[in-house]
């Protein structure tokens, strides 16, 4: 039986730095007009990112076979020897030597507000990367990318009938009302954060039950209240799973994802499968960065166990 997930999606850098003092001690509010400050950052450090990547990540942990369809720039060398080296598979990565790998530069001050300014480059061109090379798939994503690129995406996934999972996450602002409709009228899956179902419910004009009734599973996230699966009439609650720590939320909605996809792939209850991923979230968030965290497949099953009393 076929368990590959394509993972459509960005493949981004992130470079982290640290301001010791506060922006607003340095930020006049009578002056933002014209602002010419530079801010002394003692730490930096460098993590791999982009959706598509952390999925992947996060799915290849759990034993599942991500396929990333991405695009990555002419600096993306050493992300492409870090996917290989973890056994993902990379050769429907399309390579944009012209442009650089997206990236996203933070810098976060003392009280953890955040300057941020994120370029999208090789990002920008993967409507140019052609699902039907990536070969037959159980299941795929449509995670953040280009405009483009997951327009595009969505209709090489109708057409080639592989089941899709749609994620705007971030990206949901660029779309109308009636492309955000034509995709779930494509997609099998849908999956949002609380704040962004609401903005879908108002950008198409439907109501959570009309979108839930258009495809075979609704899920909401809803951070420390778990998340919601609405499926065939029914609505199903997830309990979020308490963390070790929260030291970084980037990446956990990308962790729980990749547990949703991990679960379809082996044809789980979607109880199971939302536990699942409420299990990665909550693992996540305990580490900074997107992919940091090194667990063995069995150590996670062990947690899961710990969490909901059985083994799946």
């Amino acid at each position: 039986m076929n368990k590959t997930s394509l993972i459509c999606g960005s493949l981004a850098i992130d470079t982290i730095m640290q301001f010791p003092g506060r922006f607003g001690d340095t930020l006049l509010a009578d002056q933002l007009h014209k602002v010419n400050v530079s801010f002394l950052v003692p730490t930096m450090r460098t993590e791999y990112g982009g959706c598509a990547g952390n999925i992947a990540y996060n799915l290849a942990l759990l034993g599942g076979e991500p396929r990333i369809v991405g695009v990555i720039g002419l600096d993306g060398g050493p992300y492409l020897e870090r996917l290989n080296k973890l056994n993902i598979a990379t050769a429907n990565i399309l390579l944009k030597d012209d442009s650089y790998t997206a990236q996203c530069f933070v810098t976060a001050d003392a009280d953890n507000n955040q300057i941020n300014a994120f370029h999208p480059g090789a990002m920008s061109f993967a409507h140019e990367n052609p699902i039907a090379k990536a070969g037959a798939a159980r299941v795929a994503i449509i995670s953040p990318d280009g405009h483009l690129g997951m327009l595009q995406h969505a209709a090489d996934l109708a057409e080639l009938n592989i089941p899709f999972m749609f994620d705007p996450g971030q990206q949901l602002p660029m779309f109308s009302g009636e492309q955000l409709i034509d995709f779930i009228n494509k997609a099998t899956y849908l999956t949002a954060n609380d704040y962004e179902i609401e903005l879908l419910m108002d950008r198409t004009g439907l109501t959570l039950p009309q979108i839930a009734e258009r495809l075979e599973a609704l899920i909401v996230t809803r951070g420390e209240n778990g998340s919601e699966i609405y499926t065939k009439g029914q609505r199903i609650e997830i309990p979020a799973v308490k963390a070790e720590a929260e030291l970084d939320p980037t990446g956990c909605g990308d962790a729980y994802r990749a547990g949703l996809l991990f679960g379809i792939t082996n044809d789980w209850s979607w109880e199971t499968t939302g536990r699942l991923a409420s299990l990665l979230g909550s693992i996540k968030i305990a580490h900074k960065g997107g992919q940091n965290h090194k667990l063995s497949t069995a150590q996670i099953a062990d947690r899961f166990e710990a969490a909901f009393g059985y083994r799946y």
